[in-house]
């Protein structure tokens, strides 16, 4: 359930990420408020999981989809260049959160 809410987390992550830049500096206030929500959902779901995941795997994971997402997010929807480099960044995000995670399987 930990990895679960993790995950969740980390998706809320890239939410309040976005939010943040649609609030152009807290000066729209419906994605001021989102960011608010999501900001705190995405901080409760990550404490809430490392009561039982150890620390570095699960900020990891947390900030690796975070990160990887909004990239996409922003490439996709609103108007970030893309490119080949971005791409491969964004699979050595998703890399580097296996890598640390099959690092800790039975640690």
């Amino acid at each position: 359930m930990a990895w679960l809410v993790l995950i969740l987390s980390g998706v809320l992550e890239a939410g309040w990420a976005v939010s943040l830049k649609l609030s152009e500096g807290f000066s729209r206030l419906l994605p001021s408020l989102t960011f608010l929500v999501l900001s705190a959902g995405s901080f409760v779901g990550l404490a809430w999981a490392m009561r039982s995941l150890p620390v570095g795997p699960a900020y990891a994971v947390w900030t690796g989809i975070g990160a990887a997402l909004t990239a996409l997010i922003g490439m996709v929807w609103l108007g970030d260049a893309v490119s080949a480099v971005k791409i491969v960044s964004i699979v050595l995000i998703i890399s580097g959160v296996l890598g640390l995670n099959l690092a800790g399987v039975g640690h």
